[in-house]
């Protein structure tokens, strides 16, 4: 079925973050219903139902700087292959293009051959890294720092302001803003494993130090989504006994907007950029 003979399209609300729960967790995605929560509440989210049933999802969520990220392109098993992510990306792309938004998005592979055709131009690449640990910490936790100095940096990397989404991240129960020797890193919960991003560092080795702190003090599996072209960082972790899970490719929509300062080791997932 082409795009333009799908099924209506609804813009949907923030009582319907359990249903994409589902989806994402069909998916064997991070997502918690708190994280779609965020989409719900600060951008839009366009969805298809099979009668009650939602099947199918994308998201646009919009920072300053008329930048915007698309993210939870998700379509349920049994109705993949009719178009659906298509014609869902389609209505994201024309609501960034009526308020005038680049739009950015994290592509697996498969997803990359997708949006290529739609026009979407590959930038820089990531690589998701993850971490089982043994359930017992084994050292102090790291220093806390403020959010206002991890909004600073990430401005400062990604050449606009995500003041909301940071907020959002650090309001929540386990969340936790930790910082060592210039380095800066959020912590916090995801449905299978903790996330550690974004994270900001003068270097390398210090990126690594504060990864291996953190760690230390966390009980559970832990995930982590790197800038493959730190490649000592990359190694470092790697060697630490993280491994990679997968990569992604960042592509975007549009011309180009303000270019950040620094490259940061770590984003914030590929869901929020």
């Amino acid at each position: 079925m082409a795009a333009t003979d799908g099924p209506p399209v609804i813009k949907l609300g923030v009582d319907d973050a359990i249903a994409g729960l589902v989806l994402s967790t069909e998916a064997h995605w991070n997502q918690t219903e708190e994280d779609w929560r965020v989409f719900l509440r600060e951008g839009v989210v366009f969805g298809v139902r099979n009668g009650p049933l939602l099947v199918a999802t994308a998201a646009l969520l919009p920072y300053s700087g008329n930048n915007a990220w698309i993210s939870m392109v998700l379509v349920t098993t049994s109705h993949r292959r009719r178009g659906l992510a298509t014609l869902l990306v389609d209505a994201c792309l024309e609501t960034a293009r009526k308020n005038g938004l680049t739009c950015w998005l994290d592509a697996t592979p498969a997803g990359a051959n997708v949006y290529g055709p739609l026009g979407f131009t590959p930038t820089l690449q990531l690589r998701r890294l993850k971490l089982v640990r043994s359930g017992h910490a084994s050292g102090p936790a790291p220093s806390v720092a403020t959010l206002d100095a991890l909004r600073a940096r990430d401005r400062r990397a990604a050449g606009f302001d995500r003041t909301a989404l940071l907020s959002a991240f650090a309001q929540r129960a386990g969340s936790r803003i930790v910082a060592a020797h210039g380095c800066i890193a959020l912590v916090r919960d995801g449905r299978t494993a903790r996330h550690i991003g974004p994270l900001f560092a003068d270097n390398a080795a210090e990126a690594l130090a504060l990864v291996d702190a953190i760690a230390r003090s966390e009980t559970g599996p832990l995930l982590i989504d790197t800038v493959a072209s730190q490649s000592a960082f990359l190694e470092g972790l790697t060697a630490s006994g993280w491994t990679i899970e997968r990569p992604f490719q960042r592509m975007r929509f549009g011309p180009a907007t303000a270019a950040g300062e620094e490259l940061p080791f770590a984003v914030a997932g590929p869901e929020f950029g």
